[in-house]
């Protein structure tokens, strides 16, 4: 996709000579506070579509973030509605119909943080409405939706961003950079977890609203846990290796939380990328020990990831000195006694201002609306995120080995 200034000649906030957006941290009783260089006539106006726990979090951080000015939100339920709108600015207007707000032209982006299911038509509303998009992770629900996307996007001037954040946290910059550098040596094996200790569930005042607050529990609205969890580990292994999987085969089940839902408590998937290179992803709603973590192992050490920090332990190998290191361990004569300790980790260091991904991504999206400039999470990796969601869920569901199918 080219972008081109076609689009954003119009735009009141179009990059102007000399024109900077500057974000400075500093740490105050409250937390972080942002400061800012920016023109008045630059502020991106900006609507939300769907004010669940993720739209109405968005709002409360984009009350802290230059660049931005929340002048609509849109959904179904009025008492969700009303908490955003208080989040908003004092002139935004509310809305019940998705179609309204994306009509309403002073408007300059859009953020869809609706169910999975409503990603697809509200994107594509989007497109002809010609808004700048930032569209909750996953893309969209199914393999042709979100080759759809990626051709609806061909000839669109705008930004199309995806809520993949954790490709804007430095964390994972850093990470990067020494998988590149081969620090940990050769990469073959990726273990990932997602794991909670609660039934997932949202309360519900009324029945009637069952299926639109807890919508992630039935398949007609999501894919579950691959889609709400494991997606942003599964985006994080295509980036880190470069590549999308080629197969993958998996067990999933209701075995736990036995409560009517339809979609799995607990997923157990093996991606398999080129180069032999495996990637193990669990989500499972019955323990939380170590929640979040992805581990990455490579010949020459490995790499533990957690939510906000992360850690190298160097492999010990018996060439490394073979005097020392080669003894009887367990009964075992020859073995490698250190990996056994394998030694203390290292803490990555890296640029932290404390800031969530979250807030980072909002900064990449406005930032590549400024410089009109394909963002790092965009629809097509986006769209290979989704597949490889997609290809999971068909795994479990038939109990087959599936492989890729994107032919575009």
């Amino acid at each position: 996709m080219t972008y081109t200034n076609k689009n954003l000649g119009r735009r009141k906030f179009i990059k102007r000579s000399g024109m900077a957006l500057t974000v400075g941290v500093a740490s105050s009783a409250a937390g972080l506070a942002l400061s800012q260089k920016v023109s008045t006539n630059d502020i991106i106006n900006l609507g939300i579509i769907g004010t669940g726990q993720r739209g109405t979090g968005i709002a409360s951080v984009l009350k802290n973030l230059p660049g931005y000015r929340l002048m609509a939100c849109c959904d179904i339920l009025p008492e969700r509605l009303q908490k955003c709108l208080s989040l908003a600015d004092k002139d935004a207007k509310g809305y019940d119909d998705y179609r309204k707000l994306l009509a309403d032209e002073s408007l300059d982006a859009v953020i869809i943080s609706t169910p999975l299911s409503l990603h697809y038509q509200m994107a594509l509303a989007a497109i002809e409405n010609n808004k700048h998009i930032y569209c909750e992770k996953t893309m969209v629900y199914d393999y042709q939706q979100a080759r759809e996307i990626q051709h609806s996007l061909k000839d669109y001037n705008s930004i199309f961003q995806v809520g993949h954040q954790y490709r804007s946290a430095p964390m994972y910059h850093k990470i990067k950079e020494i998988l590149s550098k081969k620090r940990i040596g050769k990469v073959h094996h990726f273990r990932c977890q997602y794991h909670r200790n609660n039934n997932w569930r949202r309360p519900v005042d009324d029945p009637r609203n069952e299926k639109i607050i807890n919508w992630r529990m039935y398949k007609a609205f999501s894919k579950g846990l691959t889609a709400e969890l494991s997606s942003h580990q599964i985006d994080i292994v295509n980036w880190m290796t470069g590549h999308v999987p080629t197969r993958v085969t998996g067990f999933g089940g209701i075995d736990y939380w036995q409560d009517g839902r339809e979609t799995y408590d607990n997923i157990n998937l093996i991606y398999e990328y080129p180069n032999g290179i495996k990637a193990n992803f669990t989500s499972i709603l019955s323990n939380a020990y170590n929640g979040y973590k992805i581990t990455i192992l490579g010949d020459k050490g490995t790499i533990v990831i957690g939510r906000d920090k992360a850690w190298m332990y160097p492999e010990a190998v018996a060439s490394d000195n073979p005097a020392n290191e080669i003894g009887v361990v367990d009964g075992v004569s020859g073995a490698t006694i250190k990996n056994w300790t394998q030694g203390k980790p290292i803490e990555i260091q890296f640029e932290d201002n404390g800031l969530s991904p979250t807030v980072y991504a909002l900064m990449d999206f406005a930032k590549s609306i400024r410089e009109n400039k394909r963002p790092a999470s965009n629809e097509l990796t986006g769209k290979n995120a989704a597949i490889a969601v997609h290809m999971g869920c068909e795994a479990m569901e038939t109990g087959q080995m599936i492989y890729w199918k994107d032919k575009t």
